[in-house]
């Protein structure tokens, strides 16, 4: 389970089609939730298990802070899996109301050079209620799980919170939170819904129908005032914390970009990490924050932690690096809290703000 042995299967998957890949991947650990036995033995390779990364949010215990971010296990598929590969969380979707196929193929490139990846998937996914089906499985599960939801293509701007209704009424008694996506630039009008009145409706709505704590996530191609005003938008109207960011549209980070789909990955990161710091700064100790964004180290994932994040997840970074980045990430922050002083990583929570 060597840094080296992930390097090499690397080159073999690398040598089919981004989105192949990707399903062999996912049929990898279709097999490993299958199997006690399998998960129990990554588990011994993958696994950090030490309080001082352990925290509770929700009623639930997060063994460390470092999730799966949505858009790897669309259809919540290999929940435990995640769990045995070191992760303290993790969060599935993007879900839609109805299953929908997602935009034409090609839709998933490497960005080699850069460490990235450029997708404009579109939500592909088997709709809410095969997910509802498959989370019923997780009813006992002590694994905290997150679900990010969004519209379908096909609805209009008009009845989208419509769509947010059906999946919060639908999903929410599997979530240990839920997470609004109206931030990818993969479905047609969907960013255009990042504004003060349908945010004010959707979680005004969405605070009647579930007590689950509801997350808004943003995107990273606004001002910061833009992201601080929309933040603070959702917080008063219910909103029970923020994640950021989703994927950039900036496509002059690379002249190797397509001019569609979204960013992630090694490119994204000054520009999210620099929108989270200064969302940090105006909402630590107010809400929960987490962090997104080509983290892709314990170093990088401490800097976010300092700047207000009691989360944070990783999906890119592990094309390149692994899942040893988990563990990786993991080990690095224990010790950068013992360099610090620190017996708990809530101490860390926000420390360039305290």
């Amino acid at each position: 389970m060597s840094f080296f042995s992930y390097q090499t299967l690397k080159k073999i998957l690398f040598k089919l089609e981004p989105e192949a890949a990707h399903n062999v991947a996912n049929f990898g650990l279709k097999i490993v939730e299958k199997s006690s036995i399998i998960r129990s033995f990554l588990g011994k390779f993958f696994l950090v298990n030490d309080t001082m990364l352990s925290q509770d949010f929700f009623g639930k215990r997060f063994a460390n802070p470092v999730g799966l971010g949505a858009g790897f296990d669309k259809n919540a598929d290999h929940i435990e899996a995640m769990g045995a590969l070191g992760f303290g969380f993790t969060e599935v979707g993007t879900v839609t109301p109805l299953p929908q196929d997602g935009n034409p193929k090609p839709r998933l490139f490497r960005l080699i050079e850069e460490n990235s990846i450029q997708n404009a998937m579109g939500f592909n996914n088997c709709g809410m209620e095969a997910m509802a089906k498959r989370l019923k499985r997780y009813s006992n599960s002590t694994f905290p799980i997150g679900i990010n939801i969004g519209k379908n293509k096909l609805t209009s701007e008009d009845e989208a919170i419509n769509d947010y209704e059906k999946l919060i009424k639908h999903l929410e008694s599997y979530a240990d939170y839920l997470v609004v996506n109206i931030s990818s630039p993969n479905t047609p009008g969907l960013r255009s819904l990042q504004n003060e009145e349908f945010i004010t409706s959707l979680f005004s709505m969405a605070k009647t129908l579930s007590q689950k704590p509801i997350f808004l996530k943003i995107a990273p191609d606004m001002s910061n005032d833009d992201a601080i005003t929309l933040c603070r938008v959702a917080l008063q109207a219910g909103a029970s914390g923020i994640i950021a960011t989703n994927t950039t549209i900036d496509y002059s980070l690379t002249k190797n970009a397509k001019d569609f789909g979204g960013i992630s990955g090694e490119l994204l990161k000054e520009k999210s990490r620099a929108l989270f710091k200064a969302i940090g700064k105006e909402f630590y100790g107010k809400t929960i924050l987490i962090s997104v964004g080509g983290i892709d180290s314990a170093l990088e994932a401490y800097e976010r932690i300092k700047d207000g994040a009691s989360l944070i997840q990783v999906y890119s970074m592990l094309i390149y690096k692994g899942p040893g980045l988990i563990k990786e990430i993991n080990q690095g922050l224990l010790e950068l809290l013992k360099e610090d002083n620190y017996t708990h990583i809530s101490q860390a929570v926000g420390a360039n703000w305290k």
